[in-house]
Parts: structure tokens; sequence; C-alpha cells
């Protein structure tokens, strides 16, 4: 429900603290602000599993819903401090509140059936993606940032809503005698290290969004020197691609009844590589038809990784792994993307994308590999997770 308000306000943001302050460093600064809390979801975490998961998914959105009304007071340069604080109270809030969906969905949904509701939540998301910007653009031009306020908090409300009407009945979380934060942590980094599934899952995640961090900082110089448009191109190419994720979020659920999610995350990270070194090629419908098939990859990936954390973690400690995965495989994007940059200074785009993709499909065949292991492994997590959850 929120995803639409949160990609608005992701975009507006930059913009707003651009207008108001003329500084480029600072409008950069509003997408990390939002960002940052990634690194801290190992500790955030936790609280996803300190606490029955509905009425905290209903009690964060109830929270944005009120916190964010308060940028309508940010009218200048001045007040730009307070858009940063709430921007890193809303990053910190969407990383609670992914693991405790994760660990939500965990409970409710059956084992069976995830990979499809999974999929189903990729796609709803993605397809907010596709229009979000442009309404939250054309608001902005026309009335400033206090209506695109309005309507992420208005997107909050209706999220609470839903979750506080949700026919759900959680148990309360068994709480250890002595409840030290900071070694709850550390169980749910311990406890992503030793499974042997969700080990290279994480890794083939956060290799993958590496890569995806290199190519994202490589497109205007493909737009410009590889395609020969004006850097406004780059918009049809991300257009597609999120096209592409759409379609990716559909197949996802299907695939997943058939083959495991090591399998679907090697295919995944295969076709984002290939299609990644195959956009260099200097012609506009084969860059296009890479930027969708670069669309279709990268979720499976991502699927596949969450899907298999809500499968394998211990029903008591889903939390703590999913954002500890969560940060694993998104804090090397934000890494790639300034690594990225000074490469592209470095290599024509058409040599580098081309390395890229050879990197990619060699992690991806290792994967492949090796699931015949990873299958029996799984066997045996599932086992366990069983185990613990009737523990619970």
């Amino acid at each position: 429900m929120s995803a639409f308000g949160t990609t608005a306000m992701w975009l507006v943001s930059g913009i707003w603290v651009k207008t108001l302050t003329g500084s480029d460093s600072l409008a950069a600064l509003a997408a990390f602000a939002l960002w940052a809390p990634v690194l801290l979801g190992p500790l955030l975490g936790t609280l996803a599993d300190r606490t029955r998961r509905r009425p905290l998914l209903v009690a964060l959105n109830a929270a944005m819903a009120v916190l964010l009304p308060l940028l309508l007071w940010v009218e200048s340069a001045d007040r730009v401090w307070l858009l940063f604080a709430v921007l890193l109270l809303y990053g910190a809030q969407g990383t609670v509140h992914e693991a405790a969906e994760q660990a939500l969905v965990a409970d409710v949904v059956d084992d069976g059936r995830l990979g499809a509701f999974n999929g189903w939540r990729m796609t709803a998301g993605e397809s907010a993606k596709l229009i979000a910007p442009l309404v939250a653009a054309g608001l902005f031009a026309r009335y400033g940032g206090g209506p695109v306020v309005l309507l992420d908090a208005a997107s909050f409300a209706v999220a609470a809503l839903v979750f506080a009407l949700m026919p759900v009945r959680e148990a309360r979380p068994a709480r250890p005698a002595a409840r030290h934060w900071w070694r709850e942590t550390a169980e749910g980094v311990r406890l992503l290290r030793a499974s042997p599934v969700l080990r290279p899952l994480v890794a083939t995640g956060a290799v993958t969004m590496l890569l995806a961090g290199v190519n994202g900082a490589a497109v205007h110089a493909l737009v410009d020197r590889g395609l020969g448009h004006p850097p406004a191109y780059a918009g049809v190419l991300y257009a597609v691609q999120g096209a592409g994720s759409v379609l990716a979020g559909l197949l996802t659920g299907p695939l997943l009844r058939r083959v495991p999610e090591r399998t679907l995350a090697a295919a995944g990270l295969g076709l984002f590589a290939l299609a990644a070194g195959v956009r260099t090629l200097p012609y506009v419908p084969t860059a296009l038809a890479a930027s969708a098939v670069i669309g279709l990859g990268l979720p499976w990936v991502l699927v596949a990784v969450v899907t298999a954390v809500q499968r394998e973690a211990p029903a008591e400690a889903v939390g703590r792994v999913a954002a500890t995965s969560h940060t694993l495989v998104l804090a090397p994007n934000a890494a790639a993307l300034a690594l990225g940059a000074g490469l592209v200074a470095l290599l024509d785009v058409r040599i580098l994308l081309p390395l890229l993709a050879v990197a990619g499909l060699a992690w991806a065949a290792g994967l492949a590999v090796r699931r015949g292991r990873g299958a029996g492994s799984m066997e045996e997590g599932a086992a366990r997770v069983r185990g613990g959850r009737r523990a619970v």
C-alpha cells in the first residue's frame, strides 16, 4: 500500500532539497539519508522478533502517517534539516517494516505459496514505481512538496488500516530470561552464516546488487556513447526495465513451484549479466530488449533470497535473519554506484559492461553447478525450521 507514496517521496526529496538549497551534494544526500538505516538492519531487525509482527506493522505505518506532515513546514533552506531528520526516520522505519513484513508472511503463508506471494508483492511494488514518479514530479512542479507529503502520509494511513483489519492471530514471541539486544542481533547473523542454504543465496544477492550498481552508474555513458541519445533517454531504459520487473513478479510463483530458490537466483543473475553485456551493442531495439531482460533477471535473485529466508529461518528469528540478509544484499549497491562512477571515467562502457557480464555469468554458473549439494542441505534446513517453529 505504501509503495506508491514511498516511491513518490524518494523522487521528490532530492528535487525538494535541490530546489531549496541549489546544492547537488545535498540533493544526493537526501537519497543517502533514506538508504543509510539499512546499514543498521541486523540491529533494527531484532525489534521485529521481540513483538507480534502485525501490531508492529500497524504502529510503524501509523507513526509515519503522523510524522510526515511535519514536512509541510519545510519551506526554506534553513528548514532542510527537518527534511533530513524525517528521511532518516523514514529509512529506519522501512528497515524494521521489511523485516516484520517478511516474518509475518513466513508465519501466515504456506511454504508452497511463499514464492507466488513474494512474486505478486514485487509486481505490485514495481507497478507502483512505474506510475509514482510521474505523479510525484507533476505534483511537485505544480504545487511543491506539500501534496506529495500528504499523499505519502495517506498511503501509510491506508497501509496501517489494512494491517489492522487483517484476520491474523499471532502468538506472543517467547522472550529469553536475560534479554540482550546485541546478543539477539548476533544470533540472527550467526544463523545466516551457519545456513548452507542461505549463505550462498545471500552472497549471490550481494554480488548481483554490486554488479547492478556498476551497471546503473554506466547507464548515462551508455546512452551517450553507445546509443547517441540525450541523457533523458535513460528514463526510457528504466521504464522498460520496470516493465520487465512487473513480468518477473508474475512469473516467479510458477517458477518457484518447479525449481528451488538457488536455481532461480542463478538464472536471474545469468539473465541480468548477459543482458548488461548485450546492451552495449549500438542498436536501440537491442538496448531496449536488454533493459527488459535486466528487469526480468534482477527481481528473481531478490525474490529467491527473500523466499529462502522465510522458509529456512526459525520462526522466532525471521525478522533478524531477514534484516541481516537485506543489509548484506543492498549495501554493495551503494558502494558500487561510487565504484562504477570511477570505472566509467577509466574504462569505455563498451569494455566495462562486457567484463561485468563475464563476472556475473561466472558466478551464476558456479551457483548452478553447486545446486545439487545445496538441495540436500535445504531439505535438512527445512526440517530444522519445522522443528524450530513447532517449539515456538
